[in-house]
């Protein structure tokens, strides 16, 4: 069986994008081949990288990877998905041969201010939307072509 192919993009790589490809792994890995990617890759972001251990995915070992390179490689995807904010999700490269281009507008991570607490409980609000996104992607997913 040919797994449908899924690149989440955000800016850096570090957070949002990261999240979705473990929850998409996580939920439906047997009938998606996903990645994550970002339009100027960073670092992991320690925050994203607690608030998922603490519901018992570990991506601590995950590296950030360039849309562009993927794009320069002629890789093709069914689904690219932005998650980040519509503006950033403009610079976005157009892959070839996409089925359907999304966008999921999430905060960054990266942008929250506060106490460490206040961090983590905006990125918890953040990684919960982002599965409960991930989650109907998969059941319209199978309506469509189930």
């Amino acid at each position: 069986m040919n797994k449908t192919k899924v690149l989440f993009v955000c800016v850096h790589n570090s957070a949002r994008s990261q999240m979705a490809e473990a929850f998409l792994k996580l939920l439906a890995g047997d009938e998606f081949d996903v990645e994550s990617a970002g339009i100027e890759p960073g670092n992991l972001n320690p925050i994203v990288v607690e608030v998922m251990k603490e519901i018992g995915i570990d991506i601590t070992g995950n590296q950030t990877k360039s849309a562009i390179d993927f794009f320069e490689q002629g890789r093709l995807f069914h689904y690219v998905i932005t998650v980040c904010d519509p503006s950033t999700a403009e610079s976005c490269p157009i892959f070839p041969g996409i089925s359907k281009r999304l966008t999921w507008s999430f905060k960054d991570p990266a942008s929250f201010t506060g106490s460490d607490e206040e961090k983590l409980a905006n990125t918890r609000l953040v990684r919960d939307s982002i599965k409960a996104e991930v989650e109907k992607f998969i059941k319209t997913y199978h309506l469509v072509n189930f």
